[in-house]
């Protein structure tokens, strides 16, 4: 979480929102660009992801909070059913990441479409969900403790498409791992952070404006 280290001096810079599973990915991306100080990130806690019910009164608090100041939303609806769209109304000028979910926006819209559209039943991992896949998965329904519920979650599903981020070999491994967990197919592909440079957009065109 970045702050303004001077002290009682207003802060300036564009604000963003980002969902906490996104902290390493959005890092990466603004040091590429060196960025790293041009923004003001806000991370949300990653646990969201299991109850998307909260993101939404959590990221109104932020734009609440700091009222007046660019804002962007480094979050997709990502299971919020649309209120996150209809919170932001509230808030002209304020925009989020387009897509459904992170796999989207990591992916892009059509390669997403066409991995959905070849196998509905794809269970999507990002490098974040690769590593966390025992906490936020495993543990996260459960299954720890009631294993036989794994084909009630997961027996419609086919297959697990590990889209990664990084060139990390391990987080591949995590991945291979977490569909040996789950039995089912494991694909890999590679995908970059390309689907982050809206932040970076706003970066450069907000703190110029």
């Amino acid at each position: 979480m970045a702050h303004d280290p001077t002290p009682g001096r207003a802060e300036t810079r564009p604000l963003v929102i980002a969902c906490g599973a996104l902290a390493s990915e959005l890092r990466a991306v603004l040091r590429h660009h060196g960025l790293d100080g041009a923004v003001d990130v806000r991370y949300l806690p990653a646990h969201l992801h299991n109850r998307p019910e909260g993101i939404t009164p959590a990221v109104e608090e932020l734009l609440v909070e700091h009222a007046g100041r660019p804002a962007f939303v480094a979050y997709a609806d990502c299971g919020t059913g649309g209120h996150l769209d209809a919170m932001l109304v509230r808030h002209p000028g304020v925009d989020r990441l387009l897509g459904a979910h992170c796999y989207e926006v990591f992916a892009g819209p059509q390669l997403f479409a066409a991995l959905h559209e070849e196998e509905p039943g794809t269970f999507f991992l990002t490098d974040f969900l690769a590593r966390h896949f025992e906490a936020l998965v495993w543990q996260g329904l459960g299954l720890d403790r009631h294993p036989e519920l794994r084909s009630m979650y997961f027996g419609n599903y086919r297959r697990v498409v590990l889209l990664t981020q990084s060139e990390d070999s391990t987080v591949v491994e995590s991945g291979r791992r977490a569909a040996d967990r789950l039995s089912l197919v494991f694909e890999h592909r590679h995908v970059g952070r390309q689907g982050l440079d809206a932040v970076v957009a706003v970066a450069v065109h907000r703190s110029a404006a």
